[in-house]
């Protein structure tokens, strides 16, 4: 027992020590959501004036911290930053509510660095479709919709940007497809099928404008378009919508070959919901409809269901699935340019009984020191029973192994990761033998901001191709049975914010593409022309330049953008389906190199006008596309005599304009294409009624209204398609849809 006098040493004694502890620190932890949803917010920055963290996949987010008081500055791609003022003597625990950002600059995109970023800061043109122009658009296939955005052409099912591309009669494609991060191209042939895109469960679509296959490889030589599927928010949402399109007669009463007006029945579903740690969405669609084309017509479904399971507040699990069943037909060129223009020219019908399905596997893990790393996958089978002959079956295994971080001290972001892609095709379409596909590339992005204002990319991928096949193909031989080829490819770019709302950019990028197997083997005909392969076959490539300006504007009600460019490209060995003659019919070749100039402006914003709100997208491109050396034997399968790439409009304008009265929604869309100058001259010669059609109708301008009302829980609309019943063919030898008129009702609960 202690004396006294010893107890009070005892208390001095403690008292002295404590003096040397160190402060005991504070525990504050925290969760980062959308104010207005109460969805979590993953990978927001925490910052304050000695260091910082990431919020992880939960949105939450944790700190020790000694005593005192702190400013939070909390920031997230898309929305207003916020600054949270605290004082710290004990442990807390606080929910920060993030507000969207209404200026449009600070929209959030992916694509053109693989992580999230401000629009304003691309390196890059790049066009953001939000999910309100979806809905208000009705598209039951995507393709409907890109036409509209300014630079983009839709020629026979295949996207083209900025005249990179032509007709390539649905083999090959220059714009790659990504859905959710992923390739979503048909294996054999590089052809987007739009059918599979869920438009029901569809979120934001970016449209990237130049090379970008120094991130996402060969087949982006001219652009990307990502299209985004969404998550649950904090409440379920489930919505059903029906719609019903009805055909009118053409402007020329003469081509309606009907009795009964064509027409077409859409259903579609959506549900979206939080159970606990899982996110469910499940999405569904079927149509069955004819065609204003005679014997033309979709008759299919598709389903699909997409999870994400938070394993931890650092990991997550995702799994997609998606499956696409039915039978579509069409026909190639029609019976001639007069009563005809609706009617098959016999032998060029076709009818696809089609089976595919995807089947997507992601891990994300967020590690501690805020890099986050992602394994993703996709399995897509296909199985298309076509008739004549074309039938086509593939299976491909796609995966990727990404890493990217955020290093705040140094204000920049590394990307990189590699792809194996690994293909295996079997088809009567390629001489009914089997050819083995294999894919493996490596690449790396650093953005790296040099001050407040200079923003610095470079870019660079290494791709591997190997193609496996039957060495004799009928008459053609494929050399000891094998090709392969590696390239690399480099992109720089940058970002200068010159002004607080004015944002100047300028890009470098390099392309490569390898053949698909469809030009190379493809063995086929329409009608009485053959088309034959071509398994000498050599890879294109080339580069895209740009330089821009974007400029915010914020005057009273008006917020919005307004962008202009100037872009000039070359490709080496352009690979194009040309007519070598009635014995070999068409064939891929490589046509030499090209030289694409030009320019774009477009305009995007959202404003009061006599105190209603309005927004508009608009806007012009033009286009100068020529062959670098124009021989004798360009001029003589060109349908001019002059120097121009074919199947290019020089000139495109596009507008989508909508104004807001409280429940009721009007709105008008138009989309303007010079004429297209130059075409195969066969054509002119073999499809009936193709020369005098082309002389007799230019350019065209297609116009669409529509008109929406809210009657809670159900939206009524009205949009009326080729409002003036222009009568245009945005190909050869196919007319386009006459005036037509959609119906629909959207149930939201």
């Amino acid at each position: 027992m202690l004396k006294p006098g010893n107890w009070k040493l005892a208390i001095l004694f403690v008292c002295l020590f404590s003096t040397w502890l160190p402060a005991q620190d504070i525990r504050l932890s925290g969760k980062i959501v959308d104010g207005h949803t109460g969805e979590a917010l993953v990978g927001a920055t925490v910052q304050f004036s000695t260091g910082g963290t990431l919020s992880d996949a939960d949105g939450g987010f944790q700190l020790s911290l000694p005593t005192g008081h702190y400013q939070l500055d909390v920031r997230y791609v898309g929305y207003d930053n916020k600054m949270v003022d605290l004082d710290l003597a004990r442990d807390t625990s606080l929910v920060i509510e993030m507000a969207v950002a209404e200026n449009l600059l600070q929209t959030a995109v992916v694509t053109t660095s693989r992580y999230a970023r401000p629009l304003s800061e691309s390196t890059i043109s790049l066009d953001v479709i939000k999910p309100d122009m979806v809905q208000r658009n009705s598209p039951s296939s995507v393709e409907e919709l890109l036409g509209k955005v300014p630079g983009v052409t839709i020629v026979g099912d295949q996207a083209n940007i900025r005249g990179g591309s032509g007709f390539s009669y649905g083999a090959g494609s220059r714009v790659l497809l990504l859905l959710n991060d992923m390739p979503a191209l048909q294996t054999d042939a590089g052809y987007p099928n739009w059918n599979d895109i869920p438009v029901e469960t569809l979120g934001q679509i970016e449209v990237v404008k130049g090379a970008s296959s120094a991130l996402y490889g060969s087949s982006a030589l001219n652009g990307i378009i990502h299209f985004q599927t969404t998550y649950p928010g904090s409440e379920p949402e489930t919505k059903i919508s029906a719609y019903y399109t009805h055909y009118f007669t053409p402007r020329d009463p003469a081509k309606k070959w009907w009795d009964k007006a064509p027409h077409a029945w859409n259903l579609e579903f959506s549900h979206k919901q939080k159970i606990g740690k899982l996110d469910l969405v499940l999405g569904g669609f079927l149509t069955d409809g004819n065609s204003y084309a005679q014997g033309s017509g979709r008759h299919y479904g598709r389903g699909e269901i997409q999870t994400r399971y938070r394993i931890s507040e650092r990991a997550t699990l995702s799994l997609g699935a998606y499956i696409n069943k039915g039978r579509t037909s069409s026909f190639f060129y029609w019976k001639d340019a007069e009563a005809g223009a609706y009617q098959p020219t016999e032998g060029t019908e076709s009818e696809s009984k089609r089976f595919r399905y995807y089947v997507d596997p992601q891990f994300t893990y967020f590690s501690k020191q805020g890099g986050r790393h992602r394994i993703q996958g996709r399995i897509l089978g296909i199985d298309n029973n076509v008739t004549g002959g074309k039938s086509n079956a593939s299976f491909n295994l796609f995966t990727e192994y990404q890493y990217s971080k955020d290093w705040a001290d140094w204000d920049a972001n590394l990307t990189g990761g590699v792809v194996y892609n690994r293909s295996i095709v079997n088809a009567p379409l390629y001489g009914d033998s089997t050819f083995l596909g294999q894919n493996a590339s490596i690449y790396a992005q650093i953005s790296k901001k040099i001050d407040d204002r200079l923003t610095l990319t470079g870019g660079w991928r290494y791709e591997y191709f190997l193609l496996k096949g039957p060495s004799q193909l009928g008459d053609y031989s494929f050399p000891g049975g094998k090709e392969a080829q590696d390239k690399p490819v480099w992109r720089v770019g940058a970002n200068w914010q010159l002004f607080d709302f004015t944002y100047l950019r300028a890009s470098w990028g390099q392309g490569f593409r390898f053949p698909s197997i469809a030009e190379k083997f493809i063995q086929t005909s329409f009608g009485t022309t053959l088309i034959t392969p071509n398994p000498t076959l050599k890879s294109e490539s080339g580069w895209s330049s740009e330089i821009g300006i974007k400029q915010g504007i914020q005057l009273g009600g008006w917020r919005g953008f307004l962008d202009a460019s100037a872009f000039w490209s070359q490709y080496q060995d352009m690979m194009e389906f040309v007519f070598t003659g009635f014995i070999r019919g068409f064939q891929s070749q490589n046509i030499g190199n090209t030289d694409i100039k030009g320019f774009e402006v477009s305009l995007a914003g959202e404003a009061k006008l006599w105190g209603i709100p309005m927004s508009i997208l608009a806007g012009y491109t033009y286009i100068d596309p020529r062959f670098q050396e124009f021989t004798e034997l360009d001029d003589q399968r060109s349908s001019v005599d002059y120097n121009i790439l074919k199947y290019r409009s020089k000139n495109q304008f596009t507008m989508d304009w909508q104004w807001t009265f409280h429940r009721l929604k009007i709105g008008t869309s138009t989309i303007y294409l010079s004429k297209m100058e130059a075409i195969d001259s066969i054509f002119e010669l073999v499809i009936p009624g193709v020369k005098s059609f082309r002389e007799t109708h230019g350019g065209f301008q297609v116009w669409d209204a529509r008109l929406s009302y809210d009657i809670r829980p159900v939206t009524v609309s009205l949009i009326l398609r080729n409002a003036f019943n222009a009568e245009y063919a945005s190909r050869p030898g196919q007319l386009d849809a006459p005036r037509n008129l959609l119906v629909r009702a959207d149930w939201k609960f």
